[in-house]
């Protein structure tokens, strides 16, 4: 029913991904759809591509092709009319999963990933990680994609992006990417040319074949599958594409679920909480709305050694290492500010946020810091292109509508009151039936009896007081008899 995979560094919980057979990941999908709204307003257009609600795609990200089918980069409309036309067929591709309300997000900036290049077949343009920092390096891998390129023919069509993993490999296999890279893209045109509107015409990698290709990073130990199915399956992805994991990746079959085993799935249900305990002893507090979210760090019980200002300092270096955790295992995305705890110290400032920046260095995400306001916030984005793990696993409350509180027994007690005073008023009845939760009865009959008595003597009418075991604290009912 699920996949899930966990990434650990020296025995800590880094990343969680979680797929559902139910609900896959759109992400890399491409669709073959039909224009059925345009929104000169927005500059954008709804379209329908078979899923359950209509995809969405902007004008930034259509792309202008020539007679060649290649990107016209200097060509640009600002009208999307003249662009899309309601009932046209459009070929996209899925850039944002559906989140929450909002449909999926498209571009027509087709883009194929393999192991050490993304392939961009209507582009011409060779783009490097900026992770890869050695410019001997960068020049050198330039060059050899430039080379192979031109080996392979598609020097008139064909862009790449060199992923960080790229660095130190050799010709052979940066060859074997571009080449693999064509044969899909040449499966993909045949594919378009034959199928229905709207229908699906290229589907990414499962999860646990995705992880293969995205997650493996230098001086990684082992890669532990506790299924033999996606086991003999990933093997056979290694063999043919990451050959240098070969050996590293091992059937678990011990008697220990293999998330309880390395304390998985502890730490994924920290994470869906709002506090994250600080080792000095102060604490992050995490909220996630629609709009943004929010981290406040406090110091908590840590009082420190020497004084206020390097309590501060220390709580503030230490939150910031958490906080870059945090923010890839829960997979926060969008608009996220930061409130530190206030430091006077200008020199401070400047390390926690170089501490920050470091941080974020290791995200795979794309994030930007903005840098730290006046009120010692730091404002920052981090690509949102799935769900979050909170997204994925939970859904609001029914209690409390996802507010996160409850109205109070006193409250909902006084609700009832008026409630009775507004029904005595609009119908003649003899008594009254207050159906509520065990609480909300048991206060009634207790603390509050004497406001139900005055209220009897004000209507002149009895009310009477039943549980009703299935309701929640905010529910009640008031029946006149």
């Amino acid at each position: 029913m699920e996949t899930r995979v966990g990434v650990l560094e020296n025995g800590m919980l880094q990343e969680a991904y979680v797929e559902r057979s139910s609900k896959l990941g759109l992400v890399g999908n491409i669709y073959k759809g039909k224009v059925v709204r345009v929104l000169p307003g927005m500059q954008a257009a709804f379209v329908e591509m078979g899923l359950e609600r209509s995809a969405f795609i902007h004008s930034a990200d259509i792309v202008a092709l020539n007679d060649d089918g290649v990107e016209e980069r200097e060509k640009s409309t600002d009208d999307i009319r003249e662009a899309l036309k309601e009932g046209q067929s459009i070929i996209a591709q899925v850039i944002k999963d559906p989140i929450g309300t909002k449909g999926a997000r498209l571009t027509t900036h087709m883009s194929l990933p393999s192991r050490y290049l993304v392939y961009m077949p209507r582009t011409k343009h060779i783009g490097i990680s900026q992770r890869i920092e050695d410019e001997d390096e960068r020049e050198r891998l330039h060059c050899l994609v430039k080379e192979c390129i031109v080996a392979e023919g598609l020097e008139d069509n064909a862009g790449f992006i060199i992923r960080t993993v790229a660095e130190g490999v050799g010709k052979e296999e940066i060859a074997s990417d571009i080449r693999f890279l064509k044969r899909l893209w040449d499966s993909v045109q045949i594919k378009i040319k034959k199928a229905q509107t709207p229908s699906p015409i290229y589907e990414e990698l499962p999860l646990y074949l995705r992880s293969m290709r995205d997650l493996i990073r230098p001086g990684l130990e082992k890669v532990r599958v506790d299924s033999q199915e996606s086991f003999l399956k990933i093997q056979s992805f290694v063999e043919s594409f990451v050959p240098e994991l070969s050996g590293r990746v091992e059937l678990y079959q011990g008697e220990r679920p293999i998330f309880d085993l390395y304390n998985v799935d502890d730490e994924i249900q920290k994470a869906l909480g709002r506090k994250v305990p600080l080792k000095c002893g102060g604490y992050l507090i995490f909220d996630q709305t629609e709009a943004m979210t929010t981290i406040d760090v406090n110091t908590g019980a840590f009082v420190g050694h020497r004084n206020l200002e390097e309590t501060i300092f220390k709580t503030n270096l230490e939150a910031t290492s958490a906080i870059g955790r945090q923010m890839r295992l829960r997979n926060i995305g969008g608009i996220i500010i930061i409130d530190f705890i206030d430091m006077t110290d200008q020199e401070h400032q400047r390390q926690v946020m170089r501490m920050m920046e470091k941080v974020l260095e290791r995200d795979h995400a794309k994030t930007h810091i903005m840098g730290m306001s006046d009120l010692g916030l730091i404002e920052m984005t981090r690509k949102r292109t799935r769900e979050s793990l909170q997204q994925v696993l939970c859904e609001n409350c029914p209690e409390c509508d996802g507010r996160g509180t409850v109205k109070t027994t006193e409250t909902v007690c006084y609700e009832i009151l008026r409630e009775i005073l507004r029904q005595a008023r609009a119908y003649s009845s003899q008594s009254f039936l207050v159906l509520a939760s065990q609480s909300v009865a048991e206060r009634l009959l207790d603390e509050e009896s004497s406001s139900v008595a005055d209220l009897e003597s004000f209507i002149n009418r009895s009310v009477k007081i039943q549980v009703e075991t299935m309701y929640s604290q905010e529910e009640f009912d008031v029946v006149f008899r």
